[in-house]
């Protein structure tokens, strides 16, 4: 991963068309959440699920299935707050917190954080690396959570959102929201359509600390 957070190959040879597909403020909704793995399924892509604290202690359930389903869990935070000017220990606790409550449920150590917002700071990236997490926001923005129910043509302009940034190394900020839900098989078969595939986020290199 670059410094603009996009995946770039290291083997030479490998397809430099890839993206990264990825998923914020979860665990929220069951249904959603198959729906979501069933389309992933379907084009034999993996996804990181960047999850709160707080949601995964009101239903823990739901982290097993993202778990059970194959999903990669990632740290968004305990409380989904703007990181960067908070004091060390505050952010210390809203990062390990999640990592201590991912590992109880799933028996798994995350190895990915994104901070809440875009904007961990300093002392996000230093509590990160502590916890040997890969940091990263994203390079392209599907806008997804600037939608509304009541808007028409959701999947359209959530396509035209990401093919209007796409790049080789991509990697992509969704939400679990029920238009992305809807659009994601259309949007998957767009990307793959313009030569893309799609990186299984175990394959990322996690640098030293």
């Amino acid at each position: 991963m670059n410094k603009n957070y996009d995946i770039v190959p290291i083997a030479e040879g490998t397809n430099k068309k890839v993206v990264l597909l990825t998923f914020d403020d979860g665990p929220k909704d069951a249904a959603m959440i198959n729906s979501l793995f069933d389309t992933l399924d379907k084009h034999q892509a993996k996804a990181i699920f960047f999850v709160n604290g707080y949601r995964v202690k009101e239903n823990p359930d739901l982290l097993k299935l993202i778990h059970t389903r194959g999903g990669i869990i990632g740290n968004h935070s305990w409380d989904h707050i703007v990181l960067k000017d908070k004091s060390y220990e505050e952010v210390k606790q809203q990062i390990e917190d999640v990592q201590a409550i991912v590992k109880e449920v799933t028996g798994e150590t995350v190895a990915f954080f994104r901070p809440p917002h875009g904007t961990g700071g300093d002392v996000g990236k230093k509590v990160s690396a502590e916890n040997k997490l890969l940091y990263m926001t994203w390079s392209v923005g599907s806008l997804d959570w600037e939608m509304k129910e009541s808007e028409s043509g959701k999947t359209e302009k959530l396509i035209a959102n990401v093919t209007d940034q796409l790049h080789s190394g991509s990697n992509i900020l969704m939400h679990e929201l029920p238009w992305t839900v809807e659009a994601l098989d259309q949007l998957l078969t767009t990307l793959e359509g313009k030569g893309y595939s799609f990186v299984d986020p175990r394959s990322i290199e996690i640098p030293a600390p």
